[in-house]
Formats: C-alpha cells, sequence, structure tokens
C-alpha cells in the first residue's frame, strides 16, 4: 500500500498504524519528528504532479483541512481519495477506524486507548466561558460546529461564539475583551501564540496557553488530549 497524506493529524494516525506504507506527506506534517518521506507542499497549496508522480494506491484527505479543486484534480488524474469529515470528537474516531482500514491495517491499539481516554473522562464540575483565538492580524476565534470546540466543551468550557454563523469569525479585538469570558484559550497552531505573543492583548483575564496538536489534531495524541489539556486549563483558572 502506496499512501499520501494531506492532513497533519491523519500523517501521525497512519505512521503509527500502518509503518511504511506513507510515501508522501505536507510540509506541515510534524509528527512523526523522524518521518522520513517525500514532502509535496502545504495543505492548501500541494503539489499535485509531485503526488501523482509518487503513484499512491491511496491519497488521504480532510474537506476543511484541503481545498475541494485539489481533490479533485487529484481524482482526475486517476487518484483514489479519501476525505474525511470531524466536527467533533466521536466522529473523529468513526473516520480515524475507516482511515487505518482503508490503509490495509488492523485497528490499532492506540485508537482504543484513546477512546478509553475520553469515555473515561469525567462530568465537569463546573463550566467556564471562553474565547479561543486561533488567528491574530486579524484576530479569528472559534465558531460554529468545530472540532476543537467540542473538545473544549468536553472538558466544560464553553467558547463564546460556538452559535456564530461563521466556523472560524473574524472578530474584533475590542469585542473579544467585551464579551468578558472566564478564559482565554490560546493554542499554538495554527497561530503560534506564546506567553509573550498572545497574553498582553487580554489583560486581566486568565489564559491557557495549550498544545495545538492536543486541541485540533485527531490521532494518537487524542489519548493524551484529556489529560494535557485539562491540566493546562485547570491552571489557568487557579
Amino acid at each position: 500500500m502506496r499512501v499520501v497524506s494531506l492532513v497533519p493529524s491523519l500523517t501521525e494516525a497512519i505512521a503509527r498504524s500502518a509503518p511504511g506504507a506513507l510515501v508522501g506527506a505536507t510540509d506541515w506534517c510534524t509528527h512523526p519528528a523522524d518521518l522520513d518521506v517525500e514532502r509535496i507542499g502545504g495543505t492548501k497549496n500541494p503539489g499535485l504532479d509531485r503526488i501523482v508522480a509518487l503513484a499512491p494506491d491511496l491519497v488521504i484527505a480532510n474537506e476543511e483541512e484541503n481545498r475541494a479543486p485539489d481533490l479533485e484534480a487529484l481524482r482526475e488524474a486517476g487518484l483514489q481519495v479519501l476525505v474525511t469529515e470531524v466536527r467533533d470528537v466521536p466522529e473523529a474516531f468513526r473516520e480515524l477506524a475507516r482511515v487505518v482500514e482503508a490503509c490495509g491495517v488492523l485497528r490499532p491499539r492506540w485508537l482504543d486507548e484513546a477512546e478509553k481516554a475520553w469515555a473515561a473522562l469525567a462530568p465537569p464540575s463546573r463550566r467556564t466561558t471562553a474565547v479561543v483565538p486561533i488567528w491574530r492580524r486579524p484576530w479569528m476565534v472559534l465558531g460554529r460546529d468545530t472540532f476543537a470546540g467540542d473538545v473544549l466543551s468536553r472538558l466544560g468550557v464553553d467558547h463564546l461564539y460556538v452559535t456564530h454563523e461563521d466556523r472560524y469569525p473574524r472578530i474584533p479585538l475590542a469585542e473579544l475583551r467585551a464579551a468578558a469570558p472566564d478564559l482565554v484559550v490560546l493554542p499554538d497552531e495554527p497561530y503560534r501564540f506564546t506567553p509573550d505573543d498572545g497574553p498582553e492583548a487580554f489583560p486581566g483575564l486568565p489564559c491557557a496557553l495549550v498544545s495545538g496538536r492536543h486541541l485540533t489534531w485527531y490521532g494518537p495524541s487524542l489519548a493524551e488530549a484529556p489529560r494535557a489539556l485539562g491540566a493546562a486549563l485547570r491552571a489557568a483558572l487557579r
């Protein structure tokens, strides 16, 4: 089986589940750290000719991460393209199982462990409101119908733009401050918020700096995400 992955989190999942199957991945596929495959460009601007030249049996994509015209061009070139759709945690597990099966391997242990970790999660003792920026210049936040929003909700965090008509709305900073959330959640991707870049925009508000891999990736990181994210959220609210 020869597989090209256009989704960083699914690249990690395939590398863990079907060693040797991956022949190509995007420049943003950073896990596992020792992944040695052909790099085919970004998720939004992959090198289609390079992908075709690799002659994969399967291309793995995602309806949000990747552009529909690129996926259609790959199909027109005769390649099989599997497109995932993930908007919540249960859907992530279903789609991961589908990807692994399409790669021709048995269900991996890490997937069972990840499902158990989320099934064992205790109901939150209290609910916390938050804004969750994912970009600045301009400021963009989580909106409706997102995987990361569902992850946070299961951890007791209700982000304030969950009913916005856009999935990733642009909201002026003054409006974000005026919303008066209990917490600001700042992931390190897609924008790399750091202790020196992000919290200063929200004076007087507790800020939780969290791993974007734990918040937005659906793959092996799901097994440790409840613990890692929960610890970061609790630390910010002390």
